[in-house]
């Protein structure tokens, strides 16, 4: 544990790229041999709008980080925040509390409140109004998502008082758990819902994809599924039942255009159609 600590509290920008292309190329070629929907769909001509976001995420990231490394060294000089109140933790425990409360504070919480808040639902919708969600669907975020996004992880590595190696390690882990459960990949049923009771697996979150509500309005979790169950925003459906996108933005045409994904929040809201859910 002390290792992995220490390479990711010096870890190399190059080694973090690597972590973002090479899960993004290990899930694209997954989604070839493995494939959970045959879609009719171009994968590259669908890519683009997809990775351009991957990219303004990038840059915005970049260019706040130094925000995050300046917070997560003052928690962590100043022992603030819930991992350093708690005496005699091991550093397993250290660790594994850290990412823990960061995955509920920078991912499930924002999340939940994307999708309660209307403006910021709005800003949202850029990530659901992808039609045929695979691997790169995940870093799919308007760049005013990106900068929400970031705020809610720092306000998590600021309360959690997580140092900037476990900050690190938790992005790092983030970014593959996001790519594995957008990848279109169909793994066995009884071991996706295995896996369910642990980590987001990829049947769990395509619910979450689903045009409709309630389950658009379900299932949030990132990296860890705990949250989901414990405040009981959990639901199922079977796979074969999702149809992907939202029902207020039906307009595939468009929502493969990066102008129009980039003016969406822009629009007035619209009420969303709710389902009698089967679960």
């Amino acid at each position: 544990m002390e290792a992995i600590i220490e390479y990711f509290k010096t870890i190399p920008s190059a080694h973090r790229s690597f972590i973002l292309v090479g899960g993004l190329t290990l899930f694209w070629l997954l989604e070839g041999t493995l494939p959970l929907y045959n879609f009719t769909y171009k994968k590259w001509k669908h890519a683009i709008p997809n990775l351009f976001f991957t990219v303004t995420t990038i840059v915005i990231n970049f260019g706040l980080a130094f925000l995050l490394v300046g917070t997560a060294k003052w928690v962590e000089t100043s022992q603030f925040g819930i991992i350093n109140w708690i005496p005699n933790l091991p550093l397993w425990a250290y660790v594994l509390l850290g990412v823990l409360l960061l995955d509920f504070i920078g991912a499930y919480l924002a999340h939940y409140v994307e999708h309660k808040v209307k403006p910021l639902w709005m800003v949202h919708l850029v990530h659901h109004t992808d039609h045929n969600v695979d691997t790169t669907t995940a870093n799919r975020h308007h760049p005013l998502e990106s900068i929400i996004r970031f705020a809610f992880t720092l306000v998590g590595v600021f309360i959690v008082g997580a140092p900037i190696a476990i900050v690190f390690l938790y992005q790092s882990l983030s970014l593959i758990a996001t790519q594995f459960n957008h990848a279109n990949i169909k793994l066995p049923k009884k071991v996706d819902e295995v896996l369910s009771y642990i980590i987001v697996s990829p049947d769990m979150h395509k619910v979450h994809h689903h045009y409709m509500l309630p389950y658009t309005d379900s299932n949030y979790g990132n990296i860890f599924s705990i949250w989901d169950r414990i405040f009981g925003t959990f639901m199922k459906l079977d796979r074969d039942a999702i149809v992907y996108g939202v029902d207020t933005f039906p307009d595939e045409g468009a929502n493969g255009k990066i102008g129009a994904l980039l003016k969406q929040p822009f629009h007035k809201y619209r009420k969303p159609t709710t389902v009698k859910s089967e679960i």
